[in-house]
């Protein structure tokens, strides 16, 4: 039985998160060649070809995929031993950023673990709408966000998936109106993106009555009964009733909440972090929102 290097496999990861040897060397501070001759040897101790080229990307064999998924717990769980021997001396500032439409439900929780862990640690955190949060770590201005996960944005560490829902109010019946009323993100929203394409797809007439990037605001409007919205179940509020086919509102795809690192700046703090981040969105910790979920739909 051949041991598996943790270094390898945190290389492994990041040329599967990045998408190339090239931008992943940059991420864990090697040479091109030093990543090669890495996942060389890991596909010597696994006895199986991990990758395949696919132009100048490099992609992931069928095994290199199972090997993945044991290689982000591995290189976890050896961050997660570290960070419980170090954390008590850690001090300074990290900065993070998130949509505030998972403000409300996650950043109690990382917050009270954060601090609990790290009693002389600073957070700052910024509530903006995902492009803006990736532009921040592209410019250096933050060390991590959470983020709405979209291939077309660029590799993020996917954290946690939720089920996108329609929501109306509990007390109204404005979701029967026609054309229904629609309480959304602005145009570049993929959220808005999949409503209004769910509805075109069957046909529904529906009009965009309010737009704002701030789930307050469009949380105001659904519960004030005049308009229907689309939120993650963990952004389900009480008051709001959630819709499905029966109510003539067609299923809606998955969202992907993303994890992305400023990697230009090394932060034991930021990392410390991520590991708390991780470990209070790990969809095998998720069944605390069914509560909320069930008081929503009341």
């Amino acid at each position: 039985m051949h041991l598996l290097d943790i270094d390898q496999l945190r290389t492994f990861v990041a040329i599967a998160d990045s998408g190339s040897f090239t931008r992943a060397a940059d991420v864990v501070h090697k040479t091109q060649s030093a990543v090669s001759m890495q996942m060389k040897r890991l596909e010597e101790r696994v006895g199986r070809a991990v990758f395949e080229r696919d132009g100048r990307a490099s992609k992931l064999t069928e095994d290199g995929e199972r090997l993945l998924d044991y290689a982000r717990r591995i290189v976890r769980l050896n961050t997660e031993c570290v960070a419980s021997f170090n954390e008590a001396d850690l001090t300074g500032r990290v900065r993070l950023g998130l949509p505030d439409d998972y403000a409300d439900c996650y950043l109690p929780e990382i917050l009270a673990r954060f601090s609990r862990s790290n009693p002389r640690a600073e957070v700052t955190v910024m509530c903006e709408p995902t492009p803006h949060l990736l532009d921040r770590i592209q410019n250096g201005d933050l060390d991590l966000a959470i983020i709405t996960h979209m291939d077309r944005r660029g590799p993020s560490e996917i954290v946690r998936v939720e089920q996108l829902l329609w929501v109306t109010s509990a007390r109204h019946a404005v979701h029967e109106e026609t054309p229904v009323p629609l309480a959304l993100g602005r145009p570049t929203c993929d959220w808005r993106q999949s409503a209004t394409d769910a509805l075109q797809g069957i046909g529904r007439p529906f009009r965009v009555l309010f737009v704002s990037w701030h789930s307050t605001a469009v949380g105001a409007a659904v519960n004030a009964g005049l308009a229907v919205s689309v939120l993650p179940e963990s952004a389900i509020r009480s008051g709001m009733r959630i819709l499905g086919p029966s109510d003539g509102f067609p299923a809606l795809p998955s969202c992907k909440i993303g994890l992305v690192r400023n990697h230009r700046e090394e932060n034991s703090l930021a990392d410390a972090l991520a590991t708390q981040i991780k470990q209070s969105l790990d969809n095998l910790g998720g069944g605390r929102i069914a509560p909320a979920l069930a008081q929503a739909a009341e």
